[in-house]
């Protein structure tokens, strides 16, 4: 009989596999966290002026926890509040899920706000 298969004689699909509480951890660097952070930053803040820098992180991470600090610049007049609240959020999810750590802090420092050319030539002297 070809093509017929004996259960018995088949080997098991989970034999050799180690079980999953038994399989060690995998570290994740700081640094990495910091850049998955950084790069989730720039995804949340947009299209910036050709003068301002690219945001940065830094983080602490204990026990599969992390607390992240987010550096930007942004345009100006802008909510800075909705902002920093969509980047607040958007870097907790992106590092949560990419990581599979725990984010309850982000904390966003505007470094600088770049007046629009618009905004500044309305903002002139006029007499």
């Amino acid at each position: 009989m070809t093509g017929v298969s004996n259960a018995a004689t088949e080997p098991r699909a989970d034999e050799g596999l180690v079980p999953p509480g038994e399989r060690g951890a995998t570290r994740i660097a700081d640094r990495v966290v910091a850049k998955v952070a950084a790069r989730a930053a720039r995804e949340a803040v947009g299209a910036l002026p050709p003068d301002a820098e690219h945001p940065h992180a830094s983080v602490v991470v204990r026990h599969g926890v992390v607390r992240v600090r987010v550096h930007v610049e942004l345009d100006y007049p802008c909510d800075v509040g909705a902002r920093c609240g969509r980047v607040r959020h958007h870097v907790s999810e992106r590092v949560g899920t990419l990581t599979g750590m725990k984010v309850p802090e982000v904390a966003v420092r505007v470094e600088r706000l770049h007046p629009t050319a618009e905004y500044g030539a309305a903002q002139g002297r006029t007499r």
